[in-house]
Protein backbone atom coordinates (compact mmCIF):
# COMPACT_ATOMS: atom_id res chain seq x y z
CA UNK A 1 0.00 0.00 0.00
CA UNK A 2 2.89 2.20 0.93
CA UNK A 3 4.21 4.42 -2.47
CA UNK A 4 7.38 4.91 -0.32
CA UNK A 5 8.68 8.46 -1.09
CA UNK A 6 6.13 9.42 -3.40
CA UNK A 7 3.51 11.16 -1.50
CA UNK A 8 2.22 14.24 -2.23
CA UNK A 9 0.22 16.91 -0.41
CA UNK A 10 -2.54 15.66 -1.83
CA UNK A 11 -2.10 12.30 -0.76
CA UNK A 12 -1.94 14.08 2.80
CA UNK A 13 -4.98 16.08 2.20
CA UNK A 14 -7.17 12.92 1.49
CA UNK A 15 -5.68 11.30 4.14
CA UNK A 16 -6.52 13.60 6.78
CA UNK A 17 -9.98 13.58 5.67
CA UNK A 18 -10.18 10.22 6.15
CA UNK A 19 -9.15 10.61 9.45
CA UNK A 20 -11.44 13.30 10.56
CA UNK A 21 -13.92 11.01 12.42
CA UNK A 22 -10.89 9.59 14.09
CA UNK A 23 -9.99 13.02 15.31
CA UNK A 24 -13.71 13.94 16.51
CA UNK A 25 -14.26 10.36 18.45
CA UNK A 26 -10.27 10.90 20.41
CA UNK A 27 -10.77 14.47 20.95
CA UNK A 28 -13.30 14.16 23.69
CA UNK A 29 -12.10 12.99 27.21
CA UNK A 30 -15.22 11.19 27.92
CA UNK A 31 -14.67 8.77 24.51
CA UNK A 32 -11.10 9.01 25.51
CA UNK A 33 -12.26 7.28 28.80
CA UNK A 34 -14.35 4.66 27.23
CA UNK A 35 -11.26 3.75 25.38
CA UNK A 36 -9.23 3.01 27.64
CA UNK A 37 -12.01 1.11 29.61
CA UNK A 38 -12.80 -1.08 26.19
CA UNK A 39 -9.01 -1.63 26.23
CA UNK A 40 -9.04 -3.32 29.45
CA UNK A 41 -11.80 -5.54 28.55
CA UNK A 42 -12.56 -7.92 25.87
CA UNK A 43 -16.11 -6.30 25.42
CA UNK A 44 -18.61 -4.25 27.27
CA UNK A 45 -22.13 -3.48 27.40
CA UNK A 46 -23.56 0.08 28.20
CA UNK A 47 -24.87 -0.42 31.52
CA UNK A 48 -21.08 -2.05 31.99
CA UNK A 49 -19.49 0.89 31.14
CA UNK A 50 -21.54 3.86 32.27
CA UNK A 51 -20.97 1.72 36.21
CA UNK A 52 -17.34 2.76 35.34
CA UNK A 53 -17.93 6.25 34.69
CA UNK A 54 -19.71 9.46 35.77
CA UNK A 55 -22.19 9.69 32.96
CA UNK A 56 -25.91 9.00 32.27
CA UNK A 57 -26.19 6.33 29.82
CA UNK A 58 -28.01 8.44 27.64
CA UNK A 59 -24.58 10.27 27.49
CA UNK A 60 -22.47 6.58 27.55
CA UNK A 61 -24.28 5.65 24.10
CA UNK A 62 -23.79 8.38 22.28
CA UNK A 63 -20.38 8.57 22.94
CA UNK A 64 -20.28 4.66 22.00
CA UNK A 65 -21.85 6.20 18.82
CA UNK A 66 -19.16 8.47 17.85
CA UNK A 67 -16.22 5.58 18.07
CA UNK A 68 -18.28 3.31 16.50
CA UNK A 69 -19.16 5.58 12.92
CA UNK A 70 -15.07 6.67 13.36
CA UNK A 71 -14.32 3.04 12.92
CA UNK A 72 -12.90 2.24 16.62
CA UNK A 73 -15.34 0.27 18.38
CA UNK A 74 -17.12 -2.96 16.99
CA UNK A 75 -21.12 -3.80 18.38
CA UNK A 76 -22.44 -7.09 18.98
CA UNK A 77 -25.56 -7.67 19.83
CA UNK A 78 -26.95 -10.56 21.73
CA UNK A 79 -30.55 -11.29 22.27
CA UNK A 80 -31.39 -7.51 23.87
CA UNK A 81 -27.71 -6.70 24.44
CA UNK A 82 -25.06 -4.42 22.95
CA UNK A 83 -21.82 -5.32 23.33
CA UNK A 84 -18.50 -3.02 22.22
CA UNK A 85 -15.34 -3.86 21.87
CA UNK A 86 -12.53 -1.86 20.68
CA UNK A 87 -11.03 -1.91 17.24
CA UNK A 88 -7.35 -0.75 17.21
CA UNK A 89 -5.51 -2.61 13.95
CA UNK A 90 -7.51 -0.18 10.91
CA UNK A 91 -7.77 3.22 13.05
CA UNK A 92 -4.04 3.09 13.85
CA UNK A 93 -3.28 1.95 10.37
CA UNK A 94 -5.05 5.36 8.96
CA UNK A 95 -3.03 7.68 11.45
CA UNK A 96 0.31 5.71 11.00
CA UNK A 97 -0.11 6.02 6.79
CA UNK A 98 -0.98 9.89 7.52
CA UNK A 99 1.98 10.54 9.54
CA UNK A 100 4.20 8.46 6.49
CA UNK A 101 2.67 10.73 4.01
CA UNK A 102 3.63 14.10 6.17
CA UNK A 103 6.63 12.82 6.74
CA UNK A 104 7.66 12.27 3.12
CA UNK A 105 5.44 15.14 1.52
CA UNK A 106 5.65 18.06 4.17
Amino acid sequence: MSKVNTWTLSDVAKTFRACESLFHALGDPARQQIILILAEHDRLNVNQITELMHLARPSISHHLKVLKDAGMVSLVRESRENFYSLLWEEPIARLKLLIEQSEIAC
